[in-house]
């Protein structure tokens, strides 16, 4: 097998086969890939032949140092964090590719999951890559850079985007722009405000992804 780019947290397939499927989740700001794999564990049993893949992202939480972001989204400015965020993006993406080469999948067969920070980064990568991955599952998260991500759409997976109505990290106006955004430019997307909840992923938005999963990705 190949090395990856990122640090990650892998479930294998429940089935102990070869992966038909693979999904990459990816945290928020200052956790890592065993925080979001929790998710993946309650998944794995409904997708045994799916692969699970958390990574860390590529650098260590300005405020959290036992954990990582993407980008430094708390001290920075507007467009450093558009910088930063590229970087990020590009990693990703590599990260995918060695995903592909490694259990010799189509992209057809990888859903890409994030959360927070991890759900901003997964939208760039999901929508910019030139390799169309089935779909793209995001929690809490928002879109970063509207016009650039308009000027760099290469891929158009089906989406499901989730956020909790009481968020004040990521306020919950964020969904409904980005699915007027999205819809904007001719993009299947679902979306849920999830009532009740705050900056987290709570048993119903876990469902849902669950169904969403399965829908598309069996």
């Amino acid at each position: 097998m190949t090395s990856y780019i990122l640090d990650v947290t892998s479930i294998l397939t429940l089935s102990k086969n070869k992966p038909k499927q693979a999904i990459v989740l990816c945290h928020g700001y200052g956790g890592d890939g065993k925080d979001i794999s929790n998710l993946a564990i309650n998944w794995q049993r409904f997708l045994p032949d799916a692969i699970f893949l958390c990574p860390n992202a590529p650098e260590i939480c300005a405020i959290n140092p036992q954990g990582y972001q993407w980008f430094d989204s708390i001290s920075e400015k507007e467009d450093v964090i558009f910088e930063k965020s590229l970087i990020a993006e590009e990693k990703l993406s590599k990260f995918l590719d060695q995903v592909f080469d490694n259990f010799q999948l189509e992209p057809i067969n990888l859903a890409l999951v994030g959360f927070s920070q991890g759900c901003m980064i997964s939208i760039q990568v999901g929508l910019k890559k030139k390799e169309q991955i089935n779909c793209l599952i995001g929690y809490s998260g928002k879109i970063i850079n509207k016009k650039h991500l308009s000027d760099n759409i290469n891929s158009r997976p089906k989406i499901f985007l989730m956020h909790g109505a009481n968020d004040t990290i990521v306020p919950p106006t964020h969904l409904l722009e980005a699915k007027e955004y999205l819809k904007s430019h001719k993009l299947k997307i679902k979306t849920k405000l999830l009532d009740n909840c705050e900056h987290r992923i709570p048993v119903e938005g876990s469902s849902l992804g669950l169904g969403f999963l399965k829908k598309n990705l069996l």
